[in-house]
């Protein structure tokens, strides 16, 4: 009613296959090898006969020749442009067709004249209507030649018409030469076939009016993206914005409210029954509703307030819109959220929320965009649940559009999964998806970082584990009776508010990969590592005072729920059951996990002499277990230790956590050595200045350890020399996979440098 939505003959992207316009995000592009062909036009004289001039063309395409109405060129090409405003003659057709000139003719391309076919190019389209040009369609709908054309074409298929056209052009003298050439190819991306460029009359609305208020929405702030930078990607579809075709021929989809009377006369009204009243129509006169629907993105464009009651004033309406984020990909920021913009701001007079948080596109192991046509697709469902090598074949290659694809699908399949997928669980996948969501980056998904994740959720269910057997039926301090906190204790509950700090503060910001990584590292590497095994020396330790155990067992249980709820977004079900067994011990109630005040970091909690101690027992673990691995000195093997060039520092953290030392280092005695007193042989590690020495003698048989650091020495030498030779096969860097070759650049910069270590551990070994 607005005069918004017309009817209108444009060009649009057919699909011959299933008879419908496709709209650019369903068209999928891809570089083919094809061929050039040169045409000789002849330029007609005043009579519209043929003279010994010629212009000649460059086309992909020589069966469009057909609807041919022009030939350009550019208006200041100084070989053809005395003859713009002339006629040339069209081969094989009885017609001539003028040269017009034009800056899309481009001189330093081809011949610098391009054929015009105005209803089968979109560029041709422009150009077309800029010089008021008839557009002739060749094409049916199923892309054969049609009544528009020579009776001799009519009824080829287009590429059938290609090759009888061509001899024709041939025999006739008008082919002058043809070359080789890649181009990029259209296809649709559920069809497969090639997408003709096709006149058509279609339903269109005028973007530029709506698109204009959807611009200051985002440069006024109303609308923030996130990262920033896509804001850009929005401005520049925006800006120049064309007119979109919202109708599509298909079976499914919401019927377009518009009725056709015998004689074409258009009736738009919300039902047949408002139709006829609206325009006074008798009963007499037979009306037919349109077959063709609404385009899926019209129809989502109204999604934030149509599923809301609209364009009733519901209560639902005007309590959820606008809402505060949209969570999408890049690849549709044009087609959904620009036209969500556009709707929300035309029929709410508001936009439909405040902030749009731009993820990256799931893309398999190679970087390629999975799709069903590949073959490539992950079903979620499958990497939870597992699926067989012959599930998975099935599942990918039935029902498919182009089944001359199921060979090569089935090939790619058994080599990429030749045991099918193994069940990784829900809260596996979930947490992948969180550790790889970089704002804006695309995401090589690999199963190998879906493993590591299982295996992080079997070690936290582990951890908790641990925890219930200390913990339950004993004294956790419920009822806040007196505590002593050891060393450890004060460390991690420090650790915790750092953790719980960052990771709201990333959550904030939308940077789930920083919120994962950081979760990840505290369970990992410091609750599960390092803290769980701390508490042993306390726990175990039949001297210990009920303070010091009631403190521990509190601080073991308290921090495991802290780190569920902070876990639980990235890992529901695990955390919920884990949840359920540990709320009680940790002072919590309520039904569900999911309920629960996400934590807050407590900066008096936050223990600066504890961390630095907590440092120092670190790195003399550390320091010891380094040499033990070097040295290939058994696990099991208690070491005695010499200390030198300490200082008082040195001595007071020993003294204060020698029990974690002597535990976790498997440490049998300590001596303390002035800086002066001789040393025997032995390996060093250092902390701080102080010195670590490990006396040698008796640990190891000097003749053996050499022989076996030759052997992987070798072993490593031959493992660099076949990586070092693909890396220099200009073959394999330039025509493998990128991913690939970096692959083989990080393992030989690894093996580098494993190789140095080894190497240095032999020299100190001959130096004994």
């Amino acid at each position: 009613d607005e005069g918004l939505i017309y009817r209108g003959k444009r060009l649009v992207n057919w699909d011959p296959v299933l008879h419908t316009a496709l709209s650019d995000l369903e068209v999928i592009s891809s570089e083919e090898n094809g061929s050039m062909w040169y045409i000789n036009y002849p330029v007609a004289d005043e009579n519209g006969q043929a003279t010994d001039e010629f212009i000649t063309v460059a086309t992909t395409r020589p069966e469009t020749l057909l609807g041919d109405t022009a030939v350009a060129t550019h208006p200041e090409n100084e070989k053809t442009k005395h003859l713009i405003g002339k006629q040339v003659i069209l081969p094989l057709c009885d017609r001539t067709i003028p040269v017009v000139g034009d800056e899309y003719a481009d001189p330093e391309k081809g011949t610098g004249c391009v054929k015009i076919t105005p209803a089968h190019d979109f560029n041709d389209y422009e150009v077309g209507k800029r010089h008021d040009l008839p557009m002739i369609n060749i094409f049916t709908i199923d892309a054969c030649i049609n009544d528009q054309a020579p009776e001799v074409y009519r009824g080829l298929a287009r590429y059938q018409a290609r090759k009888q056209i061509v001899a024709d052009l041939e025999q006739q003298g008008y082919l002058v030469k043809v070359d080789d050439h890649k181009l990029m190819v259209p296809r649709g991306d559920r069809s497969g076939t090639v997408i003709e460029p096709y006149l058509t009359n279609q339903w269109y609305v005028k973007a530029e009016p709506l698109a204009k208020p959807a611009i200051e929405a985002v440069e006024s702030g109303k609308i923030r993206f996130v990262p920033d930078n896509w804001k850009n990607t929005y401005y520049s579809w925006m800006r120049d914005i064309q007119d979109w075709c919202i109708s599509r021929q298909l079976w499914w989809g919401h019927r377009i409210p518009a009725w056709y009377d015998d004689a074409g006369n258009i009736y738009v009204a919300h039902s047949e029954t408002e139709a006829r009243e609206k325009y006074q129509l008798a009963d007499s006169v037979i009306l037919r509703q349109e077959d063709d629907v609404l385009d899926t993105w019209f129809s989502s464009a109204l999604w934030p307030f149509s599923t809301l009651g609209w364009p009733e004033n519901t209560e639902a309406l005007n309590t959820w819109y606008p809402t505060n984020v949209l969570v999408t990909g890049f690849d549709i920021i044009f087609f959904w959220v620009a036209r969500m913009i556009m709707m929300g701001l035309k029929f709410m007079d508001n936009v439909p929320f405040h902030e749009v948080y731009v993820h990256g596109l799931v893309r398999d192991a190679e970087g390629q965009k999975m799709s069903k046509s590949k073959g490539n697709v992950l079903d979620p469902l499958d990497i939870i649940d597992g699926i067989s090598l012959d599930d998975l074949l099935a599942k990918r290659t039935r029902n498919m559009m182009q089944p001359h694809l199921a060979e090569k699908i089935a090939k790619q399949t058994k080599k990429h999964y030749p045991k099918g997928i193994p069940a990784y669980g829900t809260d596996a996948l979930r947490f992948t998806f969180a550790s790889l969501a970089s704002t804006g980056r695309d995401i090589r998904f690999d199963l190998n970082r879906i493993e590591g994740n299982r295996n992080f959720c079997n070690k936290l269910w582990n951890a908790a584990r641990f925890v219930l057997m200390q913990t339950d039926g004993k004294d956790v301090g419920l009822k806040d009776e007196a505590v002593s906190l050891s060393f450890a204790d004060r460390w991690i509950i420090s650790q915790l508010q750092i953790v719980e700090r960052d990771v709201v503060e990333h959550i904030e910001h939308y940077r789930f990969d920083l919120a994962a990584k950081a979760l990840y590292e505290f369970t990992w590497n410091e609750y599960c590592d390092w803290y769980l095994e701390l508490t042993k020396p306390i726990l175990n330790d039949d001297t210990r005072s009920a303070e010091e155990k009631r403190g521990t067992r509190r601080t073991l249980v308290r921090v495991l729920e802290s780190l569920l709820r902070l876990l639980h977004p990235l890992m529901p079900f695990i955390t919920e059951e884990i949840w359920q067994s540990v709320k009680a011990l940790s002072g919590q109630s309520g039904d569900t996990l999911m309920l629960q005040a996400y934590p807050q970091a407590d900066d008096s909690k936050v223990d600066a002499v504890a961390t630095q101690a907590m440092t120092w027992v670190k790195s003399f673990v550390i320091g010891i277990r380094k040499i033990r691995s070097e040295m290939d000195i058994k696990p099991s093997k208690k070491l005695a230790i010499l200390l030198q060039n300490w200082t008082a520092q040195d001595q007071q953290y020993l003294t204060q956590t020698e029990a974690f030392i002597h535990t976790l280092a498997k440490v049998e005695n300590i001596t303390w050595l002035n800086n002066d007193d001789e040393t025997p042989e032995s390996a060093t590690a250092l902390v701080g200045d102080m010195k670590i020495l490990i006396p040698l003698a008796g640990l190891i048989d000097k003749t053996a350890e050499s022989a076996r650091l030759h052997k992987e020495i070798e072993k490593l030498n031959k493992s660099l020399q076949s990586l070092n030779g693909r890396l220099k096969n200009p073959k394999f860097v330039e025509k493998a996979p990128e991913h690939l070759v970096n692959q083989v650049k990080q393992q030989a910069t690894d093996q580098q440098a494993a190789l140095a270590q080894l190497e240095a551990q032999l020299v100190k070994i001959k130096a004994m």
